[in-house]
């Protein structure tokens, strides 16, 4: 699944791509960028992009990672939170029965500058981790469903409305079959959307039909760009002291599909 995101995005570009866009109050605009966070363990806040269903606009506001349910008065806990960073396409409108079924109007826009997935190579203590996102599109905005609850503050004693996301994924296709090869939930990517189609899913206007076809998308491997990066999940800086998202030769690093170097 997408645990690890990157967000080098100034806030004020993302009026380019949606030059009505209203930046909620407690937003600011000079919202800093990271080149990697991840989602078990973390749920920060990110700038997330919704209608707002009272004047049928786009808003953005800081909501955070891992779905709490409307009807939840306190924070779960963490083993609960790290099983909602992201949600299967599959079960938002096939499956009733389930969280996503029920919030599954509540589109919202996820703007990040690319992903991070691991892939597993035979005989390696570590997995490599990749750096992906749709070539030509410097920001990509990836489809998400968002939830709001009244919760207990246990020091006041008041409620308070939190505002919550999580990230759609789908089977993936080929080149993220090879990136993303093993665990649980392996051959899973991100909703991966053309620009046009974001736009789509965010709109109030959307049609059940196209809905689905939105969800059943799958984005080709060619128009995918990705390279390796050095290790993410570590507070120590890289030996040549470039950022995370730049690309890193690993020794001996076999070709994409291919498990064992030798």
């Amino acid at each position: 699944m997408c645990y690890d995101i990157s967000f080098t995005v100034n806030m004020r570009q993302l009026s380019d791509y949606f030059p009505d866009l209203i930046f909620d109050s407690q937003l600011n605009i000079d919202f800093g960028g990271f080149d990697h966070t991840q989602g078990p363990g973390v749920f920060g806040e990110h700038p997330i992009i919704y209608e707002n269903i009272d004047d049928k606009k786009l808003h953005c506001k800081l909501m955070e990672w891992s779905v709490i349910e409307f009807y939840q008065k306190e924070k779960p806990p963490m083993v609960k939170r790290n099983g909602m960073l992201n949600i299967r396409s599959e079960r938002i409108l096939d499956d009733p029965k389930s969280y996503w079924y029920k919030i599954r109007s509540k589109r919202c826009l996820i703007p990040l500058a690319a992903i991070y997935e691991h892939r597993e190579v035979k005989g390696w203590k570590k997995k490599v981790p990749y750096w992906v996102r749709p070539c030509d599109q410097p920001i990509i905005f990836l489809p998400g469903l968002y939830s709001v609850a009244n919760l207990l503050d246990k020091e006041t004693g008041e409620l308070v409305e939190t505002w919550t996301f999580g990230l759609i994924t789908r089977s993936a296709n080929e080149v993220m079959q090879n990136i993303h090869n093993s665990g649980d939930n392996r051959h899973r990517m991100p909703l991966f959307l053309t620009f046009e189609m974001s736009k789509e899913y965010v709109s109030s206007n959307l049609s059940d039909q196209r809905y689905r076809e939105i969800l059943n998308y799958e984005m080709p491997s060619e128009s995918l760009s990705y390279h390796p990066v050095y290790t993410i999940r570590s507070a120590k800086a890289r030996p040549d002291d470039k950022t995370k998202n730049e690309i890193w030769e690993w020794d001996k690093l076999p070709e994409l599909g291919v498990l064992n170097p030798d």
